[in-house]
């Protein structure tokens, strides 16, 4: 099954943010620096402490979030926050971003990466979706 979370890009404090969540919604919070990461390997120095995954749980409260580690991009107002379509299979989020993709602007096509499957666009009304699947065991 897909889930859809908030996700939230921030510029170097992910960790202090999302500590800040916590105290407000309690709940557990995961948080995973690149140098801990299978992504440390494809990444520059500059970014191995920052954040590459975080996620908070707290009953029916989940945000996940990450440093904005594009450095090929613009961190602008209004592309920090998405929708993230995570959980489900690839058949499943194959057809999602065939479906949003109508009229979007697609930033990174759909595609296997080291952690999974990842995909990522701005829709038609400008809205930002992130998409996640897990390879297949």
């Amino acid at each position: 099954m897909t889930n859809l979370t908030p996700y939230l890009l921030f510029d170097g404090n992910c960790r202090e943010a999302m500590e800040f969540y916590q105290t407000c919604f309690g709940g557990e919070l995961t948080v995973t620096k690149v140098k801990d990461s299978p992504a440390k390997d494809f990444m520059p120095p500059v970014q191995l402490n920052k954040t590459i995954h975080a996620h908070l749980r707290s009953g029916s409260v989940e945000i996940s979030a990450s440093d904005w580690l594009r450095l090929d991009r613009t961190r602008v107002r209004g592309n920090t926050v998405c929708l993230y379509l995570s959980g489900g299979s690839f058949e499943e989020l194959k057809v999602l971003f065939g479906k949003l993709s109508a009229g979007a602007e697609v930033t990174d096509p759909l595609q296997e990466m080291f952690f999974g499957y990842y995909g990522a666009l701005n829709d038609q009304f400008d809205v930002r979706w992130m998409f996640q699947a897990n390879k297949e065991a």
